[in-house]
């Protein structure tokens, strides 16, 4: 369990970017007190929508929460509705231009000033939260500093941080005028959804309640809560509970024993809990994780008694398919749509067996894996499979991956092992990863779980089958035998590797490595690349799920096209 920790304060507010006043069209606003709100717009159709988060796509990333409130936002836009996301100004970012709108946040004893920066995109005002304690931890590339300066390791005073990020989000909607879109204008006002996303959130529904719908304000306000990942849940120390600046009744929300059926680690708060709690309506991003989440213990990360209270909704995410385009990619050695996809795959792979330094032969089948290397992606178990594949196999494999260094330094050591048939590559190397999905014939995705899971959609997009662990989205979005191979379920015992896991993925391994070449592969590719993975279906029912909270919305705008159903039906894996 990946444990965040509190401690410091979070900086001086005279520091950094935050020297400017606001200007007499712009007072500053404390969120503890009441506020005057201004006449939001409102008539049937569409939704506002306010998705918070502490990452967003292109601007801030670690995994696929970033990618989500970079997709998902727009595609709910595309249907008519008035969509805000707010995020951490984690850098200096050219396209997001000052407000002068500044508000006054109590954090523990002390009032933080923010600011807020704006950018309007695809259809979405996207809002960047500006203060010290996200601008100086990070600036720059962002990948891996958003939460601690190393990977695994958290800043001290991420509690203080979040709270900040939760209290300046509950603001926006009521102080900032925007008028970027042509179809909507002024403030969204106070009958919103806000979308949270994962712990760093779970304190908005709990402000929401404390600071303004007992004063009267955001009274038909509704809050939606979305997990990621129930791995990272915001544990504190138990007398943290008094920093948070809460009323003591939302305590029971907090309330935690970490360790309940092991050795007990002691009484914590969990914001985690406190956001399912508190929130009007949980999701996450796919069914079968939501099956999983609430299945016991080990995979409800002992909050499973919680969500089967509250009850938990799964809904598959989608991808970028402009990013991840195979006609248009800018990376690719020779581009290819379904109809030309074999000999397109063949020239690729040819140029990334050059690229990497194997041996070039396109009959040579080649599996690639992609992915951060923590404990949750499996690297581990796909290195302990590896000499029993390519022992038995004339097969080569490409690894790729940053994380922790513990694994960084067992793929590098797989790669001596076997220097003419493996190749690691330990480092960020973003069109690296998109040759390999263009020239890989299998992709395998081994983790020991896995909420949705992006991979194998990028892969899928590519007319890449995946050989994948049956758990969390790979079950919802990879088919058996018409997209993809199961493994079964992998250990979500991350301490240790399994001899039963490790058998499990040589054996997939070598099934899908005979296949590569037949009329059933060709079949497979051929399937991969004719489904919509884009956000289109995700976003109809994320509609529909919103909906059913009754929030009066904006003005419609022009709404989307009508969403095209998958075009192979996903059934349970084995």
């Amino acid at each position: 369990m990946h444990e965040e920790r509190s401690g410091a304060g979070i900086g001086d507010p005279a520091t950094g970017g935050l020297s400017e006043r606001a200007s007499t069209n712009n007072p500053t606003h404390r969120s503890h007190a009441p506020f005057v709100s201004l006449s939001p717009v409102t008539c049937s159709g569409g939704m506002n929508l306010v998705f918070v988060g502490a990452e967003m796509a292109p601007w801030s990333k670690t995994g696929g929460l970033g990618d989500v409130l970079g997709g998902l936002p727009a595609a709910m836009a595309a249907n008519g509705h008035r969509v805000m996301v707010i995020s951490p100004r984690y850098d200096q970012y050219k396209d997001a231009w000052d407000t002068s709108v500044i508000s006054e946040i109590k954090v523990v004893d002390r009032y933080e000033r923010v600011r807020y920066f704006h950018c309007y995109k695809r259809g979405v005002d996207r809002v960047f939260v500006d203060h010290p304690c996200f601008l100086e931890k990070v600036r720059g590339k962002t990948k891996e500093k958003i939460y601690g300066p190393d990977a695994g390791t958290d800043y001290e005073d991420n509690q203080q941080r979040f709270s900040l990020l939760c209290q300046a989000a509950l603001e926006v909607p009521r102080i900032l005028d925007l008028n970027n879109n042509p179809h909507f204008s002024g403030p969204y006002g106070e009958d919103v959804v806000f979308v949270c996303n994962d712990w760093h959130t779970g304190l908005l529904a709990c402000y929401l309640k404390s600071n303004y719908q007992s004063n009267g304000i955001y009274r038909t306000a509704k809050v939606a809560f979305c997990i990621h990942n129930i791995s990272y849940q915001g544990r504190f120390s138990f007398d943290d509970f008094a920093q948070l600046n809460l009323p003591d009744r939302f305590k029971s929300s907090f309330d935690f024993i970490d360790g309940y059926d092991k050795p007990v680690e002691g009484r914590k708060i969990n914001w985690m809990k406190a956001g399912i709690l508190q929130a009007d309506k949980v999701l996450t991003v796919s069914p079968y994780y939501a099956e999983e989440l609430i299945s016991g213990e080990a995979r409800g990360c002992e909050l499973d008694n919680i969500m089967r209270l509250t009850g938990i909704t799964g809904i598959v995410n989608g991808m970028d398919v402009s990013e991840w385009d195979p006609i248009k990619d800018k990376f690719l050695t020779v581009n290819y749509d379904v109809t030309t996809a074999l000999e397109g795959k063949a020239l690729n792979k040819e140029a990334l067996q050059a690229e990497v330094g194997l041996p070039v032969d396109r009959k040579v089948p080649l599996v690639a894996f992609i992915g951060r290397l923590e404990e949750q992606k499996g690297p581990d178990v796909m290195i302990a499979a590896i000499p029993e594949i390519v022992k038995e196999e004339d097969v080569q494999i490409v690894l790729l991956g940053t994380g922790k260094k513990k694994f960084e330094r067992l793929l590098k050591s797989v790669e001596e092992k076997f220097p003419t048939k493996v190749r690691a590559v330990v480092r960020f190397n973003a069109p690296l990863a998109h040759q390999m999905m263009a020239g890989a014939d299998v992709l395998a995705v081994t983790s020991r779980f896995e909420p949705c899971g992006l991979i194998q959609l990028q892969g899928m997009r590519y007319g890449t089958p995946c050989a994948c662990a049956s758990t969390g989205g790979l079950v919802d979005t990879i088919v058996e035998g018409k997209t993809g191979f199961h493994m079964g379920r992998l250990s979500v015992d991350c301490n240790v590797v399994e001899p039963a896991d490790v058998k499990k993925v040589v054996t997939t391994l070598k099934r899908a490595v005979k296949v590569v070449g037949t009329p059933a592969y060709h079949e497979m590719v051929k399937n991969c690349m004719i489904q919509d993975l884009s956000w289109k279906g995700p976003a109809k029912n994320w509609e529909d799920v919103l909906l059913e909270l009754g929030v009066e919305g904006s003005e419609p705008g022009i709404v989307g096209e009508e969403i095209a159903p998958l075009a192979l039906e996903n059934v349970a894996a084995p």
